[in-house]
C-alpha cells in the first residue's frame, strides 16, 4: 500500500495536507494496486498525484479521478470492496475540495484570463473600425487551439515575432484606409466578349479556351491551368466581382456540366488555385455570378470539374484549336464574362468618414489626392483620435486615456506640420494599444461595454456595432430580455449569418477540409466540387438548426439536408436538382441523416486511403457526443490498417485492446467509430472494405456492432442514432460547453458543470433547441462574468 508521503504531500502546506490526507487514503485503498509505479494501468501512476491543485495539470489528473469514480468505472467492482457509501463521501470531499480551490481561484483572478483577439476577430475589427475590405488574416502567425478554438485565453501569447507581425498588419490595414479614403475611387466594369476571353493567337496550341462558333470552349481535360483567362488578369489588388454568362457542350444525359472557378496565376512556377466557386452549365444560356479577392497578376480559370466526366486527352500539355471537339468530351461554352473592381463592405465615403472625419478639404489635381485644410489642427489632431479610440477600444475614454497616443502624434505634427502624417502615426499606437488588442475585462460581473464586446466577438468576430454601444450606455444590456432580442437581431443581421460558418470552421474542423485529399485512384467520383458542396451542405444544415431552432438530436438523426445535384448524385440520393443548394427530404434507406452522415464530416477524420474507428471515434466523441477522450499514455504504439486488406481494423483493435492500458479507453472511442465504418474516406457509403489483393479472396465485410460503456449495445449505423438520440441532454451540453468555450474565451472547467445544467434544463423547454442553447448561453452567469 502508498503512503501518504509517496504522494508528494511533503512539499505541501498544512490546510492541502489536511484537505489532501482523506483523499489519500482512498486513492491507498482502493487504486493503488493498479495504478503503482511499477503497473500503472491506463498511464496512470498514482504516486505522482500531489495536493498542490492550483496547478492546472494536477487539478485535471483531480476531476478525471472524480469522473471515473463518479461513473463506476473505477474503481472496477471486481478489484475493490467500495461501498456505495464509501463512494459518495470521496465525490462529495472531492468535488468540494476541487470547487473551492477554482473558485477561490476565480474570484482573484476571473475564469477567463487576459484574452486578445484573434486573427479573424483583429481582420474584421480592422475592416470595420477604417472601412476597409483587403485581406488581413493571412499575415498572421498560425494559432495555438484550445479544446477546439483559437478564442481561448489559454492558448494566446503574444512574442516579439507576433507583435512584429501585428505591427506589419496594422500598417497595412493604414495604408489601405489612407489611400481608399484620399484618392480616387478606383472602381470600374468592363465587359469581356468571347473573342476577348479565347486565346489571342487561335492557331497555337495554349491552354486558354478555343474560340467555337463564336464562343470561348474550354474541354473537359484532366489538364492542369486548362481554361485560364488572361483577360481577366488583375492589374491591381482587389475585390473583383464576375458574372459569367454561358452554356454546355455535349453534356452527359445524367446531369450537367459542373463547372470550378478559380483563381491565381495559373502557371507552374506559381501552381496555388483559390476555390472562387462552382456552377452546373446546361444547354441554355444562363449567367452565374462570382466575388474574389485577386492580387496583382492572378486571373481567373473557368474549367468543367466534374470527375466522372469523360475527358479528353491532348498531348504536349497544350491545346489546339479543333482538338477537343472530335473527342466526344462535355464542355463549357462562355458568351461574356461582366468583370467589376468594386469594394465589398465600404464604400471609399466611409473610409474617408472615418480617417479624416469633417475636416475641410480641397482637391490636389497633380496628386490626384484630397488635401486637408484646418485651422485648428492640434485641437482637429485631438478630436479625430479620441473618435478613431473610442470605436477601436470599444467604450469611451476615461480621463487620460488619450494623452499618451494624442502625444505621439502631436511630437510628429510639430517636427513637419503633416497631419495626415500625425493622424496616421496617432491611429497606428491606438491600434498597437492593448486596449485594442486584448479584451478588457474585469473580474467579477461584466459591465455593460464588456457584455457588448462579448456578445459581438462572439457573434460577429468583430467589434460592436452603434446600436450595441448605445444599450451599454444606456445600462441596458445587463437585462436578460434585452439581451436575447439582440441575439435575433444580431443573427439575422448579414454579419450574424457568418456565426455558423466560423463556429463550424473551429467546432466541427471545417477549416481542415484541404489537409487530405481522397486517392483518386481509390475514390474516382470525389472532386473538388464534391468537397466544396458537402461544406456548404453543413454550413445550411446547422443554419437551418439556428433559424429554425431544431432540436439538437438532429445532429445525429435528420430527415433533412442540404443537396445540390452534383452531391445528391455522389450520395447516390435521386433527386432532379440544380446547382442551388436546397432543403431535401431523405429516404429512411438513404443512408444519410443528422450532421454525423454528411461527407465534411466524414471526410475530415480519414487519412485520404483508410478510415480509423479510433480516429474517428475520439472526434465524434470530443466534438459532438461531449467525451472528452484523455491523451495515449507513453508507449503505447497506433494501430496501422492493414492495406492489404488481410485483417479488418476491428479484429486488430480486439488484439490491441487485450492491453488493460488500452481497453479502457478504448470502451468510450470504438462505438461512434465502429458506428460510422461503412462510410468510407470520401464520405460514401460501402458495404465491405473494398477488392482484396489476391483475387482468391473475398472482400472482408464491414461490421459496425459495439457496446457503449454503459452496457448498451447496438448492430446498425440506425441503431447507434436511435441510442444516441435517447439521451438528447447529453447532445445539449456539449454543444453549450462548445458556445462557452468559444464564446467567452475559456475551457468549461469541473466547477462550471452545474450551471451548464441550468442551461440544458432551461433548454428542454424548447426540445433543446439550438437557438434556444445559444439564447441561454448568452444569458447564463458563465458568460456574463468574467
Amino acid at each position: 500500500m502508498l503512503s501518504v508521503w509517496s504522494f508528494g504531500i511533503l512539499n505541501s502546506t498544512e490546510l492541502q495536507a489536511k484537505e489532501f490526507s482523506p483523499k489519500v487514503n482512498f486513492i491507498s485503498r482502493h487504486c493503488a494496486d493498479c495504478h503503482s509505479p511499477d503497473f500503472a494501468e491506463g498511464g496512470f501512476d498514482a504516486s505522482k498525484l500531489q495536493g498542490n491543485i492550483s496547478e492546472k495539470a494536477e487539478y485535471d489528473r483531480w476531476v478525471q479521478i472524480y469522473d471515473r469514480v463518479a461513473a463506476r468505472e473505477m474503481p472496477p467492482s471486481d478489484a475493490s470492496e467500495l461501498t456505495d457509501e464509501e463512494r459518495q463521501q470521496f465525490l462529495l470531499e472531492t468535488e468540494n475540495w476541487l470547487t473551492t480551490q477554482r473558485n477561490q481561484q476565480f474570484a482573484e483572478l476571473g475564469r477567463v484570463q487576459g484574452r486578445r483577439l484573434n486573427n479573424l476577430q483583429l481582420e474584421r475589427s480592422l475592416h470595420d473600425l477604417m472601412g476597409i475590405d483587403i485581406p488581413l488574416k493571412v499575415y498572421f502567425p498560425e494559432e495555438q487551439m484550445v479544446d477546439g478554438f483559437t478564442s481561448v485565453a489559454d492558448g494566446q501569447t503574444m512574442s516579439h515575432f507576433q507583435l512584429e507581425k501585428h505591427l506589419k498588419v496594422v500598417d497595412l490595414a493604414l495604408d489601405e484606409a489612407f489611400e481608399k479614403g484620399l484618392y480616387e475611387d478606383d472602381s470600374w466594369t468592363k465587359t469581356l466578349d468571347a473573342n476577348t476571353i479565347s486565346r489571342t493567337r487561335p492557331k497555337s496550341r495554349t491552354r486558354e479556351p478555343e474560340m467555337l462558333d463564336g464562343l470561348a470552349v474550354t474541354w473537359s481535360s484532366g489538364l492542369t491551368f486548362y481554361g485560364r483567362l488572361p483577360a481577366t488578369t488583375a492589374k491591381e489588388d482587389g475585390w473583383y466581382r464576375f458574372t459569367v454568362r454561358g452554356k454546355s457542350l455535349k453534356q452527359p444525359e445524367d446531369s450537367g456540366v459542373w463547372c470550378t472557378v478559380r483563381s491565381g496565376r495559373h502557371v507552374s512556377s506559381s501552381p496555388i488555385q483559390k476555390w472562387i466557386g462552382a456552377f452546373e452549365a446546361t444547354p441554355e444560356m444562363r449567367e452565374w455570378t462570382f466575388e474574389a479577392w485577386l492580387n496583382r497578376g492572378e486571373m481567373i480559370e473557368i474549367r468543367p470539374g466534374d470527375n466522372t466526366l469523360k475527358k479528353g486527352r491532348f498531348a504536349g500539355g497544350q491545346v489546339g484549336a479543333g482538338e477537343g471537339g472530335p473527342q466526344d468530351v462535355p464542355g463549357i461554352a462562355l458568351e461574356s464574362i461582366v468583370m467589376e473592381k468594386f469594394h465589398k463592405y465600404y464604400s471609399p465615403e466611409e473610409c474617408r468618414q472615418v480617417v479624416i472625419g469633417n475636416l475641410s478639404k480641397s482637391w490636389d489635381k497633380t496628386e490626384k489626392r484630397i488635401v486637408l485644410e484646418s485651422k485648428t489642427p492640434e485641437e482637429d489632431l485631438r478630436k479625430l483620435m479620441e473618435a478613431f479610440a473610442t470605436r477601436a477600444f470599444r467604450r469611451p475614454l476615461e480621463s487620460g486615456v488619450l494623452d499618451p497616443y494624442y502625444d505621439i502624434a502631436l511630437s510628429v505634427y510639430k517636427k513637419d506640420s503633416n497631419l495626415l502624417d500625425a493622424l496616421r502615426l496617432g491611429y497606428r499606437a491606438i491600434l498597437c494599444s492593448p486596449r485594442f488588442v486584448y479584451l478588457q475585462e474585469e473580474p467579477g460581473q461584466l459591465d455593460d461595454y464588456e457584455i457588448a464586446s462579448r456578445l459581438s466577438y462572439f457573434l460577429w468576430n468583430t467589434m460592436p456595432d452603434e446600436q450595441l454601444l448605445k444599450l451599454a450606455a444606456q445600462k441596458k444590456l445587463t437585462d436578460k430580455n434585452q439581451l436575447k432580442l439582440q441575439v435575433n437581431r444580431m443573427l439575422n443581421d448579414p454579419r450574424g449569418h457568418d456565426f455558423v460558418r466560423d463556429f463550424a470552421d473551429e467546432w466541427l474542423d471545417m477549416r481542415l477540409i484541404d489537409f487530405t485529399e481522397p486517392d483518386r485512384r481509390m475514390f474516382p467520383k470525389f472532386d473538388v466540387v464534391v468537397q466544396q458542396s458537402m461544406v456548404e451542405e453543413t454550413v445550411a444544415f446547422l443554419q437551418n438548426l439556428l433559424s429554425k431552432n431544431l432540436p439538437v438530436t438532429q445532429l445525429i438523426d435528420s430527415d433533412t439536408t442540404y443537396l445540390n445535384s452534383r452531391l445528391a448524385r455522389y450520395y447516390n440520393i435521386d433527386q432532379q436538382l440544380s446547382d442551388e443548394l436546397v432543403p431535401v427530404k431523405l429516404d429512411p434507406k438513404s443512408n444519410r441523416g443528422g450532421l454525423i452522415t454528411q461527407g465534411s464530416i466524414l471526410k475530415i477524420t480519414p487519412n485520404g486511403t483508410t478510415t480509423s474507428p479510433v480516429v474517428r471515434g475520439v472526434w465524434i466523441s470530443e466534438r459532438i457526443l461531449g467525451q472528452p477522450i484523455p491523451p495515449v499514455p507513453s508507449g503505447i504504439p497506433a494501430i496501422e490498417p492493414d492495406v492489404r486488406g488481410a485483417t479488418t481494423i476491428r479484429e486488430m483493435l480486439e488484439k490491441h485492446k487485450s492491453d488493460p492500458s488500452c481497453a479502457s479507453c478504448h470502451v468510450k472511442i470504438d462505438p461512434p467509430g465502429f458506428a460510422l465504418e461503412n462510410f468510407d474516406p470520401a464520405g460514401q457509403w460501402r458495404d465491405n472494405y473494398g477488392k482484396p489483393k489476391k483475387k482468391s479472396d473475398s472482400p472482408k465485410s464491414i461490421d459496425t456492432s459495439a457496446e457503449f460503456v454503459d452496457g448498451r449495445k447496438f448492430e446498425t449505423l440506425d441503431d447507434f442514432q436511435r441510442l444516441v438520440v435517447a439521451q438528447p441532454e447529453k447532445l445539449a451540453a456539449n454543444v453549450a460547453e462548445k458556445m462557452i468555450t468559444c464564446g467567452t474565451g475559456a475551457s468549461v472547467d469541473f466547477t462550471d458543470r452545474d450551471e451548464i445544467e441550468e442551461i440544458v434544463s432551461a433548454s428542454a423547454k424548447q426540445k433543446y433547441g439550438f437557438r434556444t442553447i445559444l439564447e441561454e448561453v448568452v444569458t447564463s452567469p458563465l458568460f456574463l462574468t468574467k
